[in-house]
């Protein structure tokens, strides 16, 4: 457990029967409940109040077919082969890497329906402040301004999968709500958080694991560097102008290890801007060592929960990798796993995976393909981590920056950027660490195209023609499973065009996912998605 973190704490009120013996004086005073007209809330009060919007983006991120799952799954990093312990879910991990999902599929829904949970806690508070039943007095403007970070941080990842969802800002109105377009919600996201600015606590140190100006900030830093795909305007002015100012501020700096930054104990972390936060008893859901790692593995972690065996990582992706970037040992775990106790090898995880499996009859050993050992298991780890999940990072910052730098002609600022990324994964090696920007100029070494069984890939796509491919792989390198990779290929045009393992392009309409059928037959306000 968690001791130097920010805690979100719950308060329920109870409800009490109180029965009066021997005593016929019923002049009691009540302690079960606190009037608004007593409670008199300080800016110490806002985490608690916050509360609920904020752990609802716990479900979000790391839920079952949740955000981190829908950004990974359908890109060319991470997969979840059929295991002989199963893993085939009716084919849905399947659909997912192949762009066949359909208007039912568990992945999106989740999302949609998390995402819009977190939004109606969101309006639910912004309801009780305006009605005054919550009577935050002076911080009133504080916690509105907050509370709408946090809603346009959930739009922003609808607009994002889903692009056209409806605008729901009024928790008291029971109509169904009308479908807006993307651009209408973008538009929305964009001036939410530019309103609210000033109004953001631009503290850094008491505000871990909360939108503050900082965070608001790289937030639309990253809408407007995609702002291209979303609106089919790129802003790359406007990104660069957010990035600087976070630069400029001071506030935040690379870790000076890249493992530190996805610790179990990351909440220390001078390169976290927003994080999610997790904790093994009080903020369950971060289950990623579970979902990945083989049941043999428990015993090398002196885990008190079994892992499922599930997902790994695309042997095309780690083939890209230089083997002295340190961040392929601090990303995947490969090779001999020991136990600690005996010495034993239990298992040893390899580079290869035959294919996703199905209809084919291909089934993934319990060994094959790395697992994602990112976020640090801590010994003895329950089946809930202790790791925060690092939405919004100091690299990040530097990374979109130096992308709207490459993309506005500025090849050798974007690559200083690059570089200065670059050092703490080879440390000790100046030339592997320092890029030109005409390396950036260069296209991917990523061999796209689809894996044979036998491992083998008719490499006919390649990567060699994607523009700026090769800081598409540096953003590959560096943000590996952080829920980044599906975004950056729709951006650098791979999504519908390249072949990966058992992936073959679809239509352009598959960079948004579908309208929930659910969703669309109980509101007939929503109409579907193109291509659908």
């Amino acid at each position: 457990m968690k001791t130097n973190i920010v805690k979100y704490i719950f308060i329920g009120v109870l409800g009490c029967g109180v029965t009066i013996s021997s005593c016929k004086k019923l002049d009691e005073e009540v302690y079960s409940e606190v009037l608004p007209s007593q409670f008199q809330p300080t800016e110490k009060d806002l985490p608690a109040i916050l509360a609920p919007a904020y752990a609802s983006l716990r479900t979000v991120m790391c839920g079952w077919q949740g955000y981190f799952d829908l950004q990974e799954e359908a890109a060319d990093g991470i997969i979840t082969p059929v295991r002989p312990n199963g893993w085939d879910d009716a084919g849905t991990y399947r659909r997912m890497h192949q762009h066949t999902w359909t208007t039912q599929e568990w992945q999106p829904y989740n999302t949609w329906q998390n995402a819009f949970s977190a939004i109606t806690k969101v309006n639910t508070v912004l309801s009780q402040l305006d009605e005054g039943t919550l009577n935050l007095g002076e911080i009133k403007g504080a916690a509105t301004a907050e509370l709408r970070a946090v809603r346009a941080l959930g739009y922003y990842m609808l607009m994002d999968n889903h692009g056209n969802v409806p605008i729901v800002v009024d928790f008291k109105d029971i109509s169904l709500p009308k479908q807006n377009t993307r651009k209408e919600v973008y538009d929305f996201v964009v001036k939410e958080l530019n309103e609210v600015l000033p109004m953001l606590s631009e503290d850094a140190a008491t505000t871990y694991g909360r939108m503050n100006k900082w965070g608001a900030k790289a937030l639309l830093a990253k809408i407007y560097l995609n702002s291209g795909v979303y609106v089919g305007t790129p802003e790359y002015a406007k990104c660069i102008r957010e990035a600087d100012d976070i630069i400029a501020s001071a506030k935040y700096r690379l870790d000076n290890n890249y493992s530190d930054t996805f610790n179990y104990t990351n909440q220390n972390s001078s390169e976290i801007i927003f994080a999610i936060p997790y904790d093994e008893i009080y903020g369950k859901g971060n289950q990623i060592h579970l979902k990945t790692l083989d049941p043999l593995s428990q015993a090398v972690f002196q885990m008190t929960a079994q892992p499922w065996g599930g997902n790994c990582a695309v042997p095309q992706f780690i083939n890209t990798y230089d083997k002295e970037d340190s961040r392929l040992k601090d990303t995947w775990i490969q090779g001999p796993q020991v136990s600690p106790l005996t010495g034993q090898v239990l298992i040893t995880y390899v580079n290869f995976v035959p294919g996703m499996g199905g209809l084919d009859g291909i089934v993934a050993a319990g060994n094959q393909g790395y697992r994602i050992g990112k976020f640090v298991i801590k010994p003895n780890a329950t089946g809930n981590m202790d790791n925060d999940f690092p939405f919004l990072r100091y690299g990040d910052v530097l990374m979109m920056k130096a992308e709207a730098l490459l993309r506005t002609g500025d090849a050798n600022g974007a690559a200083a950027l690059v570089t200065q990324v670059r050092q703490r994964a080879f440390k000790g090696n100046v030339s592997k660490a320092s890029v030109t920007g005409a390396d950036l100029l260069k296209g991917s070494v990523y061999q796209y195209g689809l894996q044979r069984p036998d491992g083998t890939v008719d490499a006919v796509n390649g990567g060699a023609d994607i523009q700026f491919g090769r800081f598409l792989d540096e953003l590959g390198w560096e943000f590996a499973a952080e829920a980044h990779r599906r975004q950056d290929l729709i951006r650098f045009g791979v999504f519908s065009t390249k072949k990966w393992f058992n992936h073959s392009p679809q239509a352009p309409s598959r960079s948004l996912f579908p309208i929930p059928q659910d969703e669309i037959s109980k509101n007939p306000n929503l109409k579907q998605n193109p291509g659908y």
